[in-house]
């Protein structure tokens, strides 16, 4: 089952994952919950047959993945309370990046490794928001937190005029 959302512009769907992780979750607390529905004791017993208590998918550990504008992350920049995370691959890095911006290619992005212990916020970005939310989803999955990434990517970046910056070796 694969569930889709509609895009900010309204013009395409895609895959929506976590959609269908909480579909799937809550398909399965149902199954386990029609499973026991019909549990017996004996009379002997002194047990009653367990209440099933309604699953919170959040506290599944699942994080959400969030749409950031491009001017309102041009201004989260600006606090340096941010970590931006460029997901392309080298050959488009090597075409310019955001200022600040670190580079760390999606077939390379392993949220495992990730070190997130200066308490800035991650915030990824791509071409055209594709890759940066696949990255975003796997990165809140493993934190149990939301994650941003940039709608549109880099293109709606330049699209705006915001500045661009080439990286000096790559």
């Amino acid at each position: 089952m694969v569930a889709f959302s509609i895009t900010s512009s309204g013009s395409s769907l895609r895959p929506d994952r976590r959609l269908s992780q909480i579909v799937l979750a809550g398909a399965g607390a149902m199954a386990l919950a029609a499973c026991g529905a019909d549990a017996e004791t004996s009379e002997d017993s002194e047990e009653k047959p367990a209440k099933w208590a309604p699953v919170e998918l959040a506290s599944a550990g699942l994080g959400e993945v969030e749409e950031i504008d491009p001017a309102a992350l041009e201004e989260l920049t600006k606090s340096n309370k941010v970590r931006l995370i460029d997901v392309r691959t080298d050959e488009e890095v090597a075409e310019g990046m955001i200022p600040g911006a670190e580079h760390i290619a999606l077939d390379e992005f392993e949220p495992t490794k990730l070190d997130l212990s200066d308490g800035r916020e991650p915030v990824l970005y791509c071409r055209s928001d594709r890759r940066s939310g696949i990255a975003a989803e796997k990165l809140a999955q493993h934190i149990g937190k939301s994650v941003r990434h940039l709608d549109g990517g880099i293109n709606a970046w330049r699209d705006k005029g915001l500045p661009i910056k080439r990286p000096a070796v790559f």
